[in-house]
């Protein structure tokens, strides 16, 4: 009885044949193409046939690499966005402060130049804070009497009249601005040499020229300067323009609205003219003038209730205070 090599024998001897056949054409190939170099255009025409093969074979990979880049990437610009973000919040802030400085130094600049040109000296404040008071209009300044400041003394800005010193400590001052309702300043209009008072209204930039006549000869758009006549205020700074005048025929006193030159609600250095008061002091005879006017008016008034002349009136001066005992300088 003669032995069968089972099928799978045969199947898998047939295939170690095959590959054995399929190796020596291998071989074969590559020893005839390292020698003779006649299969290069073979070769491209059968990798030019399987590209579309190759690339469709590749799609999945490909589409792996793309998906993880495209999120890498978002997830990079989202990172940058927000370092972008943070830089420009950086420079917009060092933008307004290089701004800010800017200003500030554009204004001691015209102050410096504004002191000098000044006959008087005086000294540079900065803004401390604005008092509590809502009714007010005061600021203080970081300047008191141990730099020189009295009060009374004027207060500007590169371009006109601020305030006055009216409290002063020994490192700080506080300053009643010309637009507080308690604040009056003597003004020359520079045009024909009028003279006035400006009072304050208690409101922002804003200042009223009262008790004007009707015909004073005062025009929109004319220029305030100090007189100089309170012996404070040296002559010649400038304080507001004329903003609008209203003469009713019904009225006794114009209506006068002025402007402020200076700014009085923007700036934060100022300068503290270090002024002297020149108001000579009272004669010491005032008083007895006064009783003697008092009496005439008292006399006046009695024989006009009496009907007579008054001259048989004998109405006697109040007599004058008594005077206050020298005290030894200490």
């Amino acid at each position: 009885m003669e032995y069968s090599p089972p099928p799978l024998f045969k199947q898998g001897a047939s295939a170690r044949a095959k590959m054995v056949f399929f190796a020596l054409i291998a071989l074969v190939l590559l020893g005839v193409d390292s020698h003779m170099r006649s299969l290069a255009v073979v070769r491209q025409v059968i990798s030019t046939a399987l590209y579309p093969l190759q690339v469709v074979a590749l799609a999945p990979r490909d589409a792996l690499y793309y998906v993880g880049d495209y999120f890498t990437s978002l997830s990079d610009i989202k990172t940058e966005n927000e370092k972008l973000k943070q830089q420009q919040t950086l420079n917009a802030r060092t933008l307004q402060q290089g701004q800010q400085l800017l200003a500030e130094n554009t204004q001691l600049r015209e102050l410096l130049g504004t002191s000098e040109r000044l006959p008087v000296k005086s000294v540079l404040g900065e803004i401390l804070y604005d008092t509590r008071d809502a009714f007010t209009r005061k600021i203080v300044l970081d300047r008191g009497t141990q730099h020189g400041v009295a009060l009374g003394q004027p207060v500007i800005d590169h371009v006109g009249v601020v305030g006055q010193v009216t409290r002063v400590f020994p490192f700080s001052s506080e300053v009643t601005l010309l637009t507080d309702k308690n604040q009056a300043i003597p003004v020359q209009v520079v045009r024909n040499g009028l003279r006035s008072v400006a009072y304050g209204r208690g409101q922002s930039n804003v200042l009223d020229l009262r008790f004007m006549p009707t015909n004073a000869d005062i025009q929109k758009g004319d220029v305030l300067v100090t007189s100089g006549i309170d012996g404070i205020y040296p002559p010649g700074l400038a304080v507001a323009t004329v903003a609008q005048v209203e003469n009713k025929s019904v009225d006794s006193f114009a209506r006068i609205i002025c402007q402020p030159t200076a700014g009085i609600d923007r700036n934060r250095q100022l300068l503290i003219l270090l002024t002297e008061n020149k108001l000579e002091p009272r004669a010491a005879d005032d008083t007895k003038d006064k009783n003697a006017k008092m009496a005439g008016i008292l006399r006046h008034a009695a024989s006009r209730t009496n009907g007579t002349s008054g001259k048989g009136i004998d109405l006697q001066p109040a007599p004058p205070p008594p005077a206050q005992p020298a005290t030894a300088p200490r």
